[in-house]
């Protein structure tokens, strides 16, 4: 590509490709991703269950990867991707590569620092983020020194973000959305052929994701290259857009990424729980994350350029026509994905995760927090679609007010629910917290004029509770007791799971299409 081909003009920026179209994109590239991150996960207990050595290798994969979600992927994404549509807007390419180099060298720097303080101060990170294993010398001991290992993953990663920013920004979601592919391939490699070498086995999944970070950065370099927009870094923090980036990044910090601050929290809390307890939360996070991730994220990351785009441009009805387009997709793959799960929480896991080191009793543990997951997976993915609304606008204030709001909420509900509930309780927190971040979201955007109802809300609201009522009976009809689950083999038990996914989605398209529903009731430009 040659150079003149990548600067264009800033007064006639390229046309957003189909919302539907992008979003398909993302979503099967993201699939991709979580299904390998399933078989990921199927390796690990296959390997290790929900042992001692299990919960300290989560607990230390979960801090640097809590951070990338909070600053890379939440509040830095959220800040530098209205910032670099409105450069793309206003300026010309030669200022577009100024920001990039000026965020690339002050983020880099930034991000380096706390890389080195973390990993010489991992003891103390892993007291924090994990207190009850300080009664445990073997699990704190494993989880400072994996934490050595993982912590570098955050400056990678995030750096990867970044790059993955600019692309979402100029319309190429592809390569960002495949990605996390590297790191699920990089961790089930290490696992299958590292273990053995290591005096200590889990420390080879450690080492997995220090060289998935790598890969996934340089992975992306070429595309940059390809926009002409490879960082050259050059630390300058008195930069314009860098500023505005940083006034905008402080309360996105607690903006979108508050369900990430009550996941985090729940494993703090687990933590003094029972051993396993930290594996029970992360095996059914994971499947809940399935349908946030190939859908709520996928949504959320294409309609956060369209909707700058158009705050820039000031147009105010597309912006909240956009909104409320985002949120109809939402309910239409959220709601069902929500009742499958809660219907088929002992199956799925069953089918996932029962294998190797993973006992009946772990299934049923990880069944329970799974439900009480499933309770706010469609409030999980509206946050997703529903900020972008706010952080498009440079509005960062009301999130953070949200934000805050609803993580003193969860630590509530933690309190009254995890005596009675344990691991369970926690995970049925997070999800009341969601249910009322989300909703004060929507409150919000509907008072500002940012989401507007569309003609046939009502229609569409009835259209698919008939289809999840549809989805209820077949699931009632097919699924098979949980014993029965428990005891099948392999086999058996990814046939009819297969057979149950297969059939019911099918019923339930059937029967959206039958009352009306099409696809071209989704296509927006």
């Amino acid at each position: 590509m040659s150079q003149s081909e990548t600067q264009e003009a800033p007064s006639q920026p390229p046309k957003a490709p189909g919302l539907l179209r992008s979003s398909g994109v993302v979503g099967v590239m993201t699939m991709i991703s979580r299904v390998l991150g399933l078989v990921r996960d199927m390796v690990i207990a296959r390997y290790f269950g929900a042992g001692e050595a299990a919960d300290a290798f989560f607990v230390a994969f979960k801090i640097p990867n809590f951070l990338r979600r909070l600053f890379a992927e939440g509040a830095f994404s959220q800040a530098f991707v209205p910032v670099l549509s409105a450069y793309r807007q206003k300026s010309d390419v030669s200022e577009v590569r100024g920001l990039v180099n000026a965020v690339a060298g002050s983020l880099g720097l930034v991000l380096l620092a706390v890389t080195l303080v973390a990993m010489a101060g991992s003891p103390v990170l892993t007291a924090v983020f994990a207190p009850g294993f300080t009664d445990d010398a073997v699990k704190f001991g494993l989880a400072s020194d994996m934490l050595r290992i993982t912590f570098p993953y955050l400056l990678l990663i995030s750096l990867t973000a970044f790059a993955g920013a600019i692309l979402n920004s100029y319309d190429r979601f592809a390569v960002p959305a495949f990605t996390p592919v590297i790191l699920n391939l990089s961790m089930i490699g290490a696992a299958i052929f590292m273990t053995p070498l290591m005096a200590e086995p889990v420390m080879a999944l450690a080492w997995g994701v220090f060289i998935a970070g790598a890969l996934q950065l340089f992975f992306q370099l070429p595309f940059l290259m390809r926009l002409g927009l490879m960082p050259r870094p050059r630390v300058d923090y008195r930069h314009e857009g860098v500023k505005r980036i940083l006034k905008l990044m402080a309360p996105a910090l607690f903006g979108v990424s508050v369900s990430q601050i009550n996941l985090l929290l729940d494993t703090v809390l687990a933590s003094f729980l029972q051993t396993g307890s930290v594996s029970w939360l992360y095996y059914s996070d994971r499947l809940s994350e399935l349908p946030l991730g190939v859908f709520g994220i996928a949504i959320g990351t294409v309609i956060l350029p369209n909707l700058s785009r158009k705050h820039a441009a000031q147009s105010r009805d597309d912006f909240a026509a956009t909104v409320d387009w985002a949120v109809r997709a939402v309910l239409l793959i959220g709601l069902p994905a929500a009742v499958a799960l809660v219907m088929l929480a002992e199956p799925l896991i069953a089918t996932l995760f029962h294998y190797g080191e993973v006992t009946d009793r772990d299934v049923m543990m990880s069944a329970q927090s799974l439900r009480a997951y499933s309770l706010g997976l469609l409030a999980f993915m509206l946050i997703k679609v529903l900020a972008p609304g706010f952080f498009a606008r440079e509005d960062t204030v009301t999130p953070v007010k949200i934000g805050i709001f609803a993580m003193v909420a969860n630590m509530v509900f933690n309190l009254a629910l995890i005596i009675p509930l344990a691991h369970a309780g926690l995970a049925l927190a997070t999800s009341l917290s969601a249910w009322l971040n989300a909703l004060l979201l929507w409150r919000g955007l509907s008072k500002e004029g940012a989401w507007k109802s569309q003609p046939g809300a009502v229609r569409f609201m009835v259209q698919l509770l008939v289809a999840n009522l549809v989805l209820a009976g077949v699931i009632l009809l097919l699924k098979e007791p949980v014993p029965a689950w428990l005891a099948a083999g392999a086999t058996d038990r990814a046939t009819d799971m297969a057979i149950l996914v297969v059939v019911g989605g099918g019923a339930y398209f059937l029967a959206l299409a039958l009352s009306g529903v099409r696809i071209r009731h989704f296509v927006r430009r």
